[in-house]
C-alpha cells in the first residue's frame, strides 16, 4: 500500500511476515512516511549501516509496518558529509533512534535535537563503533561529558534530578522532573546507560553463533529475541522449521508472557502499597519459573529457542505438570483479580493516573501492551499470524481508558488468554522432530524476524556476510517506541505517583540501550 501509493518498485524481503524493500530517495522516503502515517501506518526502526567496501556509502534503512505488513525503505547516502530526512516530525520515536544511529555509525539526520544519546565518552567522540575501520579492540581512556536536559523556567518551577543509578536493583536511567508544587510539568529521560556494543558483537559472529547473544538482548524477553533471530536466519536460509518445533515456541513465548506478567501484577501491587500483591504474584511466578527449569533446563527458558527449531523437546510428564500448573494459575489468578479490583486504596492509586488516551498513543507511536490499553488494538499474533497462531485463535485485550487500571487489566486479560493457549498448543502438540540444520546462507543476504514478545513486537533485521558470518543485526525492542510516551503520561500527575506509572509500562533499559 505505501509503495503502490509513490509507485516505488517493490522486492520480496525474507520474512515470516510479509515483507517488501524498496530504495528511496530523501525526497521518496519522507513521502512513503508520510503515506504511512496518513494510512494508519507505524515506524518499526530505524538503523544505519556501514556499506563503504561494497562501494555503496552509508545506508539509512527504515522499517515501517501497515495492514498489509512490512516495507524496508532503503535510503543510500555516497559519503559521511550528508544528512538523511529527519523522520521525527512525522513519526516522533524517530528522533532518539536517529540520536542513536549517528552515535555507531556517525551520519546525522537534519533534525534539531543532535544531542548524543549512546555516547557517553567512553569512546572518542569522532570514532563511530559501527564503522567497518573502527578498532573495536582498542582502548581509550574515559572522557567527561556534560548533557544538555531541557529546563522549564518559571516561578515556582523546580528540577528534581534522578538517577542513573537507583536505590533498587534496577537498570541505570536519568530522569529530570520539572515539577510545580506536588504536578509534573515536564520529564526528560535519558538512558544509553546500559549500552553493551551488541550491534558490534555481532559483528564477529557466525549466524549459528548469532542466537545465543540475541536472546541476551534482553533477559526478560529472551524468548521472543531468539525467535526473532531464529525467524529472519531461517528466512534467508529458506530453512523449513519442524512443526512441533514451531508449536514449542510457542509454548515458550506464551509461558515467557504469563510469567512476567505475573511479575508485573505484583510489582504494581506493591507500588500501590499492597504488598500482599507482591507476595502471591511472586509466589505465582516462582512457580512458574521453577517448571520451565524442570521441563527445558532453564527459568528463563534461554538458549532454548535455536536457529532450526528448539534445543529441547518436551516430555510427556513435564506437559502433564504444565497442564495441571495452567489450572492452579487459573484459579488463584481470579481470585487475586477479584481482590485487586475490590481494593478502593488501590484502585484509587490506579485509575486516572498516567493516563495516555487512544489519541495521543497514535500520535506517539505507543505499541505492545501499553499500546493495547491505550485502543491500539495491535498484535503481531492476531494481525500476521504464523504457525500455530494461525489455528489458535488468540483473543486479543484491549482498553481505551489508557491509564495504569487500563493496563494492569490488559495483564491480567493476556496472562488469561495465554494459559488458554498454553492449553491448547498442549492438546494439539503435533509429533515429530524439533529441530533441523541450517543451510549454509548465502552472503548479504537480509531477513527479518518479527515476534509479539510479552512487551510488545520484537524486531531483529540480520544481513549475512561471507563464510556464514553476520555483516549487521539489528535488534529492536518495543520500549524505543514506548519511552516519550512514559513522558507524556507522568505529566500532571505528582512525583510519587512515577514509579506506580513507570511499572505499568515496565519498559527494558538494556534491551533499548543494546
Amino acid at each position: 500500500m505505501i509503495l503502490s501509493a509513490l509507485g516505488l518498485t517493490a522486492a520480496t524481503l525474507a520474512s515470516a511476515v510479509p515483507a517488501r524493500r524498496a530504495s528511496a530517495s530523501s525526497g521518496q522516503l519522507l513521502a512513503a512516511c508520510r503515506v504511512a502515517w496518513e494510512q494508519g501506518g507505524q515506524l518499526v526502526a530505524l538503523w544505519l549501516s556501514d556499506e563503504r567496501d561494497r562501494d555503496r556509502g552509508y545506508c539509512l534503512r527504515v522499517l515501517l509496518r501497515d495492514g498489509e505488513g512490512l516495507t524496508l525503505l532503503e535510503h543510500t547516502m555516497p559519503d559521511g558529509d550528508v544528512q538523511y530526512p529527519d523522520l521525527a516530525a512525522i513519526f516522533p520515536a524517530a528522533g532518539r533512534m536517529q540520536r542513536a544511529a549517528f552515535d555507531l555509525v556517525g551520519i546525522p539526520s537534519e533534525g534539531d535535537d543532535q544531542r548524543p544519546w549512546l555516547w557517553m565518552a567512553s569512546w572518542p567522540i569522532d570514532q563511530f563503533p559501527l564503522r567497518r575501520d573502527f578498532e573495536a579492540q582498542a582502548k581509550w581512556q574515559p572522557g567527561e561529558e556534560t548533557y544538555a536536559f531541557v529546563k522549564v523556567e518559571g516561578e515556582g518551577v523546580h528540577e528534581i534530578p534522578v538517577g542513573p543509578v537507583h536505590a533498587g536493583t534496577i537498570e541505570p536511567g536519568q530522569f529530570r522532573f520539572q515539577v510545580v508544587g506536588e504536578k509534573v510539568l515536564r520529564l526528560e529521560v535519558r538512558l544509553g546507560w546500559s549500552h553493551k556494543g551488541i550491534e558490534k558483537r555481532f559483528e564477529s559472529m557466525t549466524i549459528a553463533e548469532g542466537g545465543r547473544l540475541a536472546g541476551r538482548v534482553s533477559g526478560d524477553s529472551t524468548v521472543a529475541y531468539a525467535c526473532a533471530y531464529a525467524q529472519a536466519a531461517e528466512a534467508i536460509a529458506g530453512t523449513t522449521v519442524p512443526s512441533r518445533a514451531l508449536w514449542l515456541r510457542a509454548l515458550l513465548l506464551e509461558r515467557e508472557r504469563i510469567a512476567n506478567h505475573l511479575g508485573d501484577l505484583g510489582a504494581l501491587g506493591n507500588d500501590a502499597g499492597f504488598a500482599f500483591g507482591l507476595a502471591q504474584f511472586s509466589r505465582l511466578r516462582e512457580d512458574t519459573l521453577r517448571t520451565n527449569l524442570a521441563a527445558f533446563g532453564h527459568r528463563l527458558l534461554m538458549d532454548v529457542v535455536v536457529p532450526g527449531g528448539v534445543r529441547h523437546d518436551l516430555a510427556d510428564e513435564d506437559a502433564e505438570r504444565i497442564g495441571i500448573e495452567c489450572a492452579t494459575l487459573e484459579r488463584e489468578m481470579r481470585i487475586l483479580r477479584d481482590i485487586y479490583d475490590d481494593h478502593d486504596g488501590m484502585q484509587d492509586r490506579f485509575r486516572n493516573c498516567g493516563r495516555v488516551p487512544p489519541d495521543i498513543a497514535v500520535k506517539l507511536g505507543l505499541t505492545g501492551l501499553a499500546g493495547r490499553a491505550s485502543g491500539q488494538a495491535r498484535d503481531l499474533r492476531c494481525d500476521f499470524p504464523v504457525t500455530p497462531y494461525d489455528t489458535l485463535g488468540v483473543r486479543l485485550a484491549t482498553s481505551t481508558a489508557g491509564d495504569v487500571a487500563a493496563r494492569v487489566a490488559v495483564r491480567f486479560d493476556e496472562a488469561a488468554e495465554s494459559l488458554r493457549l498454553v492449553r491448547a498448543i498442549l492438546d494439539a502438540l503435533p509429533d515429530g522432530d524439533v529441530h533441523a540444520p541450517v543451510a549454509q546462507v548465502p552472503e548479504f543476504r537480509q531477513g527479518l524476524g518479527y515476534v509479539e514478545g510479552w512487551r510488545g513486537p520484537v524486531l531483529v533485521a540480520l544481513t549475512s556476510g561471507p563464510d556464514n558470518s553476520i555483516r549487521r543485526c539489528h535488534p529492536h525492542d518495543p520500549s524505543w517506541q514506548n519511552w516519550p510516551v512514559v513522558e507524556h503520561a507522568i505529566i500532571d500527575n505528582i512525583v510519587p505517583d512515577f514509579p506506580l506509572i513507570n511499572k505499568s509500562f515496565n519498559l527494558s533499559y538494556s534491551g533499548h540501550d543494546l
